[in-house]
């Protein structure tokens, strides 16, 4: 396989853009098909997946159940859950964590062999697959070594995708009066050399991620700014419920640290308890599931008590549970706290919530199809329906996994006649423009300033009020990166933060049409849930063309 050589022609019969779960899954498979290339715009590793601690949830043992497992989903995701995509995750996951294992990522097991299976909020069986307290890590591990011996994989790193290739893009396409969107692949800057780069492709899968940096404090990596969210809205994609973005209720407080630490839901699953400042357990004024609550109630708890006391953050309580069990079955959380010099034998580990992960996105079929032809997406960045208002728990990774590998068969089955689809002539990125230094170190505030927006307008707990607020002064940032982005020379920099700003306005204004309190969107002018509302999704789509 040839790294980074784009020598070689732009053109392939699948593109997938991003190097998580979803897209090397789809990758791997794709490959029998025929030519893949994969783009990420840093290392490799640089993915979501890498960060996810706690697990994979699958029904892989007796005691439990598809069923069981069906209903746990359905009761996080606060009634908007789709239940067909949840029937198919539930049902199709074991058999996807078992070609996991096959690919040769190596799980915790017991003593007697089995599969150590942990339990976290909202999960009523012990069914999370993990690898310690770093199982993204070794699930990509895994992928990275099986895409690296393929032959027909070329993986190119450093490559920051810029717009999807559509009709938009194909001389005489608008004079001809073409309406219906298809891909083509994606303009993607070189950010070694400064070259914009056409790939094109008969098939794309946007596997981008998530938009955790939209906010200023989340447990996602520098690389998660709602690219893939951004891209396809600009394309014209249709949107679905981008205002339910879950916090994580329990990150690392650690004032000044530029990265956020996850303490992942398995601690509280193994015993962890939550404390407020004066040393109480509080969640017992909240939820009879206690700590094992769904991550909205726990973070709305915990963002109470921190309104309620002024005190910048709670505490997890594991001493009880002692420092050698903690310290096997989460070392990697136990190394974090002892760099800090907590000690998780003798020592309460501080804790806030943290932006963690988008429940919406591009709106997808059960075949990871989106609205706009040849385009699949999966991952993080789609909305599949499985997560509804409120993602349960280490669903996500299964979820990557089972719909990546659905979009694979879809594509299977007509392949025949789409390898021979002749894809079209496209303009050349008109890259005309000069760098002017000044005026970057001006609007390059302007990502806090979003940041710094998102977090006190549109966090855990919103309003009216807030939320106009924050549209009104986003409206203004993305109008002056936009004019900033039309006559200047891009950079990285400058795309994560044009795509920043426009994620940003898209939870807001999926946040203002949802008139109701469900999962994860909670607004005090409507507190309940509005029962007339239920299973509607807040769309957003973009005329173009």
């Amino acid at each position: 396989m040839t790294q980074n050589n784009v020598s070689m022609a732009y053109e392939s019969d699948f593109l997938v853009l991003g190097s998580g779960i979803a897209g090397l899954t789809f990758a791997l498979k794709a490959s029998r098909l025929g030519s893949v290339t994969i783009l990420t715009k840093k290392e490799r590793a640089d993915s979501n997946t890498n960060y996810a601690q706690g697990g994979i949830a699958a029904v892989v043992e007796d005691g439990d159940s598809v069923e069981n497992h069906l209903q746990d989903t359905l009761i996080a995701g606060a009634g908007l859950c789709d239940e067909r995509a949840v029937r198919v995750l539930v049902n199709e996951g074991p058999e996807r964590v078992r070609e996991l294992m096959a690919l040769g990522a190596e799980f915790t097991r017991r003593a007697d062999g089995t599969l150590d299976l942990g339990r976290e909020g909202g999960h009523s069986h012990h069914r999370i697959v993990h690898a310690a307290d770093l199982t993204g890590r070794e699930i990509e591990r895994a992928l990275l070594a099986a895409v690296a011996s393929s032959p027909n994989i070329r993986l190119l790193e450093y490559f920051c995708a810029i717009e999807l290739i559509t009709e938009h893009h194909v001389p005489g396409a608008r004079r001809a009066g073409v309406r219906h969107r298809h891909c083509f692949g994606v303009y993607a800057l070189d950010t070694r050399s400064g070259e914009v780069v056409p790939f094109r492709a008969r098939r794309t899968l946007l596997a981008a991620g998530g938009c955790g940096q939209v906010y200023l404090h989340t447990t996602n990596p520098q690389v998660a700014t709602g690219d893939g969210y951004a891209m396809a809205y600009r394309a014209g994609a249709v949107m679905a419920d981008m205002e339910f973005v879950q916090f994580h209720p329990t990150s690392l407080y650690a004032p000044g640290r530029r990265d956020t630490f996850l303490i992942t839901e398995a601690a509280r699953g193994h015993g962890g308890i939550l404390r407020n400042g004066k040393g109480e357990r509080f969640m017992a004024n909240y939820d009879d599931r206690l700590e094992l609550a769904p991550r909205d109630i726990v973070a709305r708890a915990i963002d109470n008590e921190l309104k309620k006391s002024g005190d910048p953050c709670v505490f997890l309580d594991v001493t009880h549970i002692g420092a050698d069990d903690f310290r096997e079955h989460f070392p990697n959380i136990e190394r974090e706290c002892a760099a800090m010099g907590i000690n998780v034998g003798s020592d309460y580990i501080p804790v806030v919530p943290a932006a963690h992960y988008q429940c919406g996105g591009v709106k997808s079929d059960l075949a990871g199809r989106s609205s706009i032809g040849h385009l699949y997406v999966c991952g993080e960045v789609a909305c599949t329906g499985v997560h509804g208002a409120n993602r349960l728990a280490s669903n996500s990774l299964l979820e990557a996994t089972v719909f990546s590998h659905r979009a694979f068969l879809d594509i299977e089955a007509g392949w025949s006649a789409a390898s021979d689809e002749r894809l079209p002539e496209i303009a050349p990125w008109n890259d005309k423009g000069m760098f002017n230094v000044e005026e970057w170190i001006v609007i390059e505030h302007d990502r806090r300033e979003i940041q710094q927006i998102m977090w006190d307008l549109v966090g855990i707990v919103r309003s009216n009020v807030r939320l106009l607020r924050a549209r009104r002064r986003l409206q203004l940032i993305r109008e002056e990166i936009e004019e900033y982005f039309r006559r200047t020379t891009i950079t990285m920099e400058l795309l994560e933060l044009r795509n920043i700003a426009e994620t940003a306005l898209l939870v807001v204004d999926s946040a203002l049409m949802r008139k109701e309190s469900r999962g994860l969107h909670f607004t005090t002018d409507y507190p309940d849930v509005d029962d007339a509302l239920w299973h509607r999704d807040t769309i957003l789509e973009k005329a173009v063309l």
